[in-house]
């Protein structure tokens, strides 16, 4: 007697989607494996991932280190980083012919600095591995009984025997209404990694201008972030503002985005250290406006002298003491009011999505609806910029994947 093939049904051709579809098909050749694809293109993200370069992962090899990059996931992350993590994402493409490069900030991209290395290389393994894809597919509805039946948006449907979802965030839609109805809660959505809006004098002009080691930290103490901020023509990006964003994704929504932060552009000098440099500085017959901080670009340490009413002439040695103090404000506890954010919106990253005690983190499984499987951003998951997000999107397409050939 034929045993029947087993039908993988993949919901979303992006980073997640493909990486478990092809797992799958190389585990299980016999069985019959078809991503469905809402839009015309695949691999939307890789494609604008890292300026077009496809930021693959980071040079974190220990899976417990891994995981604190996630406010979102870490604990689940950390198991799941022990069976599949970055070495592993590396040694994968390498067997394909793709030679991933790391770069001094930790970040890994493929050698060809072109996304499209890495799209090519899905698209190829997936052929290899017999992967079916159906383009302008979505769905419409999920049931489930003895097996999965799928509505898709041309109007036809399929049955399946395993289903995983990747699609990306889930959005109010039909297919979130259908995963309700199957019995998973869907954590509400709050941008996260994103840019900080401010109208201030302090930064007026001077957009491109970037500090490389300063901290940066809402009301809440432990908020405190510290790396390079980017001064932009709306206000504040750059590596420190946006892992603060991701931190305090959800506080800042409940603040409609208009809070206030605290940056010390000397990163961790204290007041009294800064207060004592200065005092060194008094005996000599230097002008207050000549830069005396290698990180701090000149025009922006122009900016602050003139911000606290330091006259252009003004000698170290007669500043006035009340003049010192709110240079040494400015400097260690400048205070800026965010009016607002700004999101790249080809790389909008989200918190929010299935309740992760609701999945099963060493096969992706769903702990309510056995065979139905989970990977990428539509899990209330989310990393920090630098290449996390895509390792969370491997790793748990990897381990769906394994799964459902078994």
């Amino acid at each position: 007697m034929t045993q029947q093939t087993q039908e993988i049904a993949i919901i979303g051709g992006g980073a997640a989607g493909f990486f478990a579809a092809i797992t799958a098909a190389e585990a299980a050749p016999h069985a019959r494996v078809t991503i469905y694809e809402r839009s015309k293109q695949t691999l939307a993200k890789v494609k604008i991932s890292g300026g077009g370069r496809c930021n693959v992962t980071h040079s974190c090899f220990d899976p417990a280190k891994l995981a604190t990059h996630y406010p979102r996931g870490s604990r689940e992350l950390r198991g799941a980083f022990h069976r599949w993590q970055p070495q592993d994402t590396i040694n994968w493409f390498a067997e394909r012919g793709v030679t991933i490069k790391r770069e001094p900030d930790g970040r890994m991209f493929p050698t060809t600095d072109d996304s499209q290395t890495i799209i090519d290389c899905f698209h190829q393994a997936a052929r290899n591995a017999g992967v079916q894809l159906r383009k302008e597919c979505g769905v419409k509805s999920i049931t489930h009984q003895s097996s999965f039946i799928i509505h898709l948006s041309d109007d036809t449907q399929v049955s399946a025997d395993k289903v995983l979802i990747a699609t990306g965030s889930l959005k109010a839609s039909t297919l979130t209404r259908a995963l309700e109805a199957l019995g998973h809660s869907i954590e509400p959505l709050a941008p996260s990694l994103f840019a900080f809006n401010l109208a201030d004098k302090r930064t007026h002009g001077l957009s491109g201008l970037s500090v490389q080691n300063a901290s940066v930290r809402t009301s809440d103490k432990k908020s405190t972030q510290t790396g390079p901020i980017l001064i932009t023509h709306r206000g504040l990006s750059g590596p420190a503002i946006l892992r603060l964003s991701a931190w305090q994704a959800r506080a800042l929504q409940d603040e409609n985005y208009h809070f206030d932060v605290s940056i010390n552009w000397l990163g961790t000098v204290s007041e009294n250290q800064l207060r004592e440099q200065f005092n060194r500085l008094r005996k000599g017959k230097t002008q207050v406006k000549t830069k005396i901080f290698e990180q701090i670009p000149r025009r922006f340490w122009e900016r602050l002298v003139e911000v606290c009413g330091i006259a252009e002439d003004q000698r170290w040695a007669q500043l006035p003491k009340d003049k010192e103090s709110a240079l040494i404000q400015e400097l260690v506890a400048g205070r800026y009011s965010v009016q607002g954010k700004t999101t790249n919106k080809d790389e909008f990253v989200t918190c929010g999505g299935v309740n992760l005690k609701e999945i099963n983190f060493k096969t992706m499984e769903s702990r309510i609806v056995p065979g139905l499987h989970f990977a990428g951003e539509c899990l209330d998951i989310d990393g920090i910029t630098g290449g996390f997000n895509f390792q969370a999107a491997w790793t748990g397409g990897r381990l769906a994947g394994l799964a459902m050939a078994e």
